[in-house]
């Protein structure tokens, strides 16, 4: 037998924990067992064996209970890092006829990787039918950004008198590209409207070729209002004309760090993927650059390709000086933000917005 199947083996065993009822039953047990060889009563003797048999039993049915069971985790198709992500547990009673009672399901942390569950809260199943299936809405939350290759959860039942509590390990083993988190950076919200700021002087009504006809909005200027339309139709008209070219914006994360600088580096990507994200939502250009990695949104992918990028993407450790020169900004027309720990190097290059913290 392989060490893995070992290993499975002693993860998938049944443990048992005592639970307070249990220890006040095993106290009356062995009460009613000293008065029963006390005395040589054929009652105690009687009572004492029942309550012997009820244990044997309880012991049977919750085995019998937590066996041919099977669990699936359902997933949604993106996730992010510390959020939490509604998806669904799907439980499978494997056996012809036999039905489980009051199953909980419960997360359980990695003791390998020290990483906590991503199940928020334990579920119950009161009852499962044989040859049925059930689902249940759960939440869950990935602790980090990667891949997350193993879901540790566990199975647990007090059926059918509630004296012990039978517990088994299940591990789901899949592959789950968890995104950096999404929410908003500190800085980075005064960031992305300095960047919306920008966006918005060239977005519309900039050009000299007229596009349109139509109705007022409150943050268009009274000098586009057109008077005859407006008699004509009784409510406020403006003139649209096309607008110039759109500037995009140029995103550009340096993988380059010194030895021991991972903390700073897990937060630049936390700060690209949040500007990223949201400039994405705002149907805006964008071009991402890193190291060996370039992607244009729309065009080349969608922001998710970014999104998975910097979900797997690891450091550069430099102890001393980078030989290699910082590649120069692909479009100066465009509105530039760096994130670097060498910002000289960038700002000598022709970049514009550098942050280094």
């Amino acid at each position: 037998m392989t060490l893995h199947r070992i290993r499975a083996l002693i993860h998938r065993r049944v443990r048992y924990r005592v639970t307070g009822g249990g220890i006040l039953f095993a106290l009356t047990v062995a009460v009613t067992g000293a008065g029963a060889f006390l005395s040589a009563n054929n009652l105690l003797f009687l009572i004492f064996s029942a309550m012997l048999a009820l244990l044997l039993v309880s012991g049977f049915l919750s085995r019998l209970v937590l066996s041919g069971l099977e669990m699936e985790l359902l997933l949604p198709e993106h996730v992010s890092a510390r959020t939490p992500y509604p998806a669904r547990i799907r439980l499978r009673n494997l056996k012809r006829i036999t039905p489980s009672f009051s199953i909980e399901v419960a997360g359980r942390r990695d003791t390998v990787t020290n990483t906590p569950s991503i199940l928020n809260a334990p579920v119950y199943f009161p009852l499962l039918p044989g040859r049925a299936v059930l689902e249940a809405s759960v939440d869950v939350t990935f602790p980090r950004r990667g891949r997350h290759r193993e879901n540790l959860f566990v199975l647990s039942t007090k059926f059918p008198f509630g004296f012990l509590r039978k517990t088994t390990m299940v591990a789901l083993r899949r592959e789950t590209i968890v995104y950096p988190s999404l929410e908003p950076q500190p800085g980075m919200e005064l960031v992305l409207e300095a960047l919306s700021g920008e966006l918005a002087t060239n977005f519309r009504g900039t050009g000299f070729d007229f596009y349109r006809i139509r109705p007022y909005e409150i943050s268009d200027s009274a000098r586009l209002v057109d008077w005859k339309t407006t008699a004509h139709t009784g409510e406020l008209q403006v003139r649209e004309f096309s607008r110039e070219q759109q500037r995009g914006v140029e995103i550009f994360l340096d993988r380059r760090i010194a030895p021991g600088s991972n903390e700073w580096f897990e937060r630049a990507i936390e700060r690209c993927a949040f500007v990223a994200w949201e400039l994405a939502a705002q149907e805006t250009e964008l071009l991402f650059r890193s190291q060996r990695f370039s992607c244009a949104v729309p065009g080349e992918g969608e922001v998710y390709s970014i999104l998975r990028y910097l979900a797997l993407v690891e450091p550069i450790i430099i102890a001393g000086q980078d030989s290699q020169p910082v590649e120069p900004p692909l479009d100066a027309a465009s509105i530039q933000l760096v994130f670097s720990a060498r910002p000289s190097d960038f700002e000598s290059a022709g970049w514009q917005s550098i942050t280094g913290g």
